[in-house]
């Protein structure tokens, strides 16, 4: 366990899967854990596990879409813990299956203003209250998917390309501040979403892609995540960091 006493975290995507991984551990490690979700009810379960056993949360509904619903939910986390100096810009969807040229605009659009806007908003809010705060770490939640390609997929994979981007640039501009960006790329990971969109079958195909031959688990994301956020990751700013059982090293 990493120590995170005293200090305010900020998780996006937290009502399941990944986000609620990383939230439960690092409420499990001290922090106060803003728990947010577009679906409240998901937060307020993430909250619920944590509230019950581990230590001090609170859910709060945003749109990442949105920026002035990212902006409401930074102040949320100011107002209610007094500062703060972690965030996980971890809120994401996928979409349809289909070539670029029939790729549809309005699914286009509408990941691009999740998975690239949304962070971009996090960033933007985030960072203003690190600084009044005296500083902190943010971990952007890219993909394999933003070293590597996947047919199909031009909407996600650029997405994931241009977030890895983006955490090197805010990177550079806030080192001297004493706020540390990264980025973390999970390759497939055993989340209830997915076991909701695909059958037995194509899990396996899926596992089978990783050399490790498996999918990962959310707490193995989330234990390379916390790392990047601690005290231990203090001279690592501007960096991606794979976890994915081999799949990139192929």
């Amino acid at each position: 366990m990493r120590d995170f006493q005293g200090k305010t975290a900020i998780v996006t995507g937290a009502g399941s899967g990944i986000g609620a991984a990383i939230a439960i551990e690092l409420a499990a490690s001290g922090a106060h854990v803003v728990a947010a979700d577009i679906d409240i009810a998901s937060a307020v379960r993430t909250v619920t596990q944590i509230s019950s056993t581990l230590g001090n949360a609170r859910a709060c509904q945003v749109d990442v879409a949105d920026p002035r619903s990212v902006e409401q939910m930074v102040a949320f986390a100011v107002e209610t813990f007094g500062g703060l100096q972690l965030a996980v810009n971890n809120a994401g969807i996928g979409g349809p299956s289909e070539t670029t040229v029939n790729y549809p605009l309005e699914d286009w659009q509408k990941i691009i203003d999740v998975n690239l806007n949304g962070v971009f908003y996090g960033l933007k809010y985030e960072i203003a209250a690190m600084l009044k705060s005296g500083g902190g770490a943010i971990v952007n939640m890219s993909s394999i998917l933003g070293s590597v390609g996947w047919e199909n997929a031009c909407a996600y994979v650029s997405t994931k390309h241009a977030l890895v981007g983006l955490t090197k640039t805010a990177a550079l501009e806030y080192a001297g501040q004493n706020i540390r960006i990264n980025a973390v790329g999970p390759a497939f990971i055993d989340t209830p979403l997915l076991a909701k969109n695909l059958d037995a079958e194509a899990i396996g195909q899926l596992a089978a892609l990783h050399p490790i031959g498996r999918l990962g688990t959310p707490e193995e994301v989330s234990a390379l995540t916390c790392f990047l956020l601690s005290a231990d990751a203090s001279f690592i700013t501007g960096s991606y960091h794979l976890v994915d059982g081999g799949y990139t090293a192929k």
